[in-house]
């Protein structure tokens, strides 16, 4: 059977921000829940449903993917649950840590060590930049570890007690029904300890918000939308885990000359009439200096050209896009005395010389006046 629209499935639009899909996910997987709805098939069903359609729409890449291409975007991409396991791992992460059993009181539970919040940061590139590559530095705000406590949040010789709201666990267990939820502890919030004399630097946070400067290599060839990942330079983790990553988001900026389509660079370049008829060489700028193009005799306006390999390079490897030069015919407002009598006289050639194309055009106009006459 044919799988649903992830969108129709969570009951969402398609423009739905994370915070809508992660709502309306929370609504159906308690809905749908085996344990609420026992020996229930189609409740089961819809609740692995649920799960793969929130799976996909919450990560950024997966959702780009299936925006544009379907499910057919996501095939041998990791995108959906293999077994009833990953349904419920990735339920009891969306409900705040823990196994699934811990979330339905089957298990024992605990703090969870979590991984620091990624960083988005913005650069805007030129197109030459973006083509050769370049190695740039960020600047942007980040949480690091507090070096006074070292990321404790207790001044040097307090002590770190159990929080006796939770006995440790960081984690409380809620129960509505036959439905039972654990969530964060409100008094320790997740910690699972309280800090009874707080570093005064940090103010018992463990980690200080510091500006912090990044050499960022950028490949050759990166376009609108890519992003480069720098792995472990996000914000620290809250309880020692691994930090977060940065990812830097690259945006480029219109040229004067040129316009890029995938690899391939594109360059209106006005000509003559003369050059258009006659032919010859003209000098067409590239990203790395002019070049010669040969212009063939009786070129027409909008004729394309293409200088091979000197485009863009693919970012995944593969060599260099081309440089389709389209070329028009620039008719001059303003002309000499001699300029204006040397157009003269060939208007006159070829008033008597009519060209293949305008005498074809000039008989359909012909046989369609003779058409109205009947």
């Amino acid at each position: 059977m044919a799988k649903r629209d992830y969108y129709e499935v969570l009951g969402v639009s398609r423009d739905a921000t994370e915070r809508d899909i992660a709502k309306a996910y929370r609504k159906l997987a308690v809905k749908f829940h085996p344990d609420s709805n026992p020996g229930d098939n189609d409740a089961s069903r819809n609740f692995k449903e649920a799960a793969e359609a929130y799976e996909v729409l919450s990560d950024d890449q997966k959702r780009a993917r299936y925006d544009r291409h379907g499910h057919a975007g996501l095939e041998g991409n990791g995108s959906g649950f293999s077994s009833a396991e990953d349904i419920f791992a990735a339920f009891g992460e969306f409900f705040g840590g823990g196994t699934f059993g811990d979330i339905f009181g089957r298990g024992q539970g605990g703090n969870r060590v979590q991984k620091g919040p990624d960083i988005r940061v913005d650069m805007s590139l030129a197109l030459e930049e973006s083509a050769r590559g370049i190695e740039k530095t960020i600047r942007f705000p980040r949480l690091n570890p507090c070096d006074e406590c070292e990321g404790t949040g207790a001044a040097a010789g307090s002590e770190v007690t159990t929080c006796k709201h939770c006995n440790g666990r960081g984690q409380i267990l809620q129960s509505a029904g036959i439905l039972r939820v654990q969530t964060t502890c409100p008094v320790c919030r997740g910690q699972g300890r309280i800090i009874v004399n707080p570093c005064k630097k940090c103010q018992g946070h463990g980690q200080i918000k510091k500006m912090v400067d990044l050499q960022v290599k950028i490949p050759a060839g990166v376009d609108e939308g890519m992003r480069v990942r720098l792995s472990g330079e996000g914000e620290a983790s809250p309880n020692g885990g691994p930090s977060g990553d940065c990812y830097v988001f690259i945006s480029v900026k219109r040229h004067k000359i040129f316009h890029r389509d995938g690899n391939n660079l594109i360059i209106e370049m006005p000509i003559s009439y003369t050059q258009a008829a006659l032919g010859g060489e003209i000098d067409v700028p590239t990203l790395d200096g002019p070049e010669k193009l040969k212009i063939s005799r009786g070129t027409q306006s909008g004729e394309v050209f293409k200088l091979a390999g000197r485009g863009v390079p693919n970012p995944q490897g593969g060599g260099k896009g081309d440089l389709l030069v389209q070329t028009f015919i620039e008719t001059p407002k303003k002309m000499s005395a001699e300029q204006e009598q040397l157009l003269r006289k060939l208007a006159e050639l070829e008033h008597v010389e009519v060209l293949p194309a305008r005498k074809n055009f000039l008989s359909r106009i012909t046989e369609y006046f003779a058409s109205l006459q009947k």
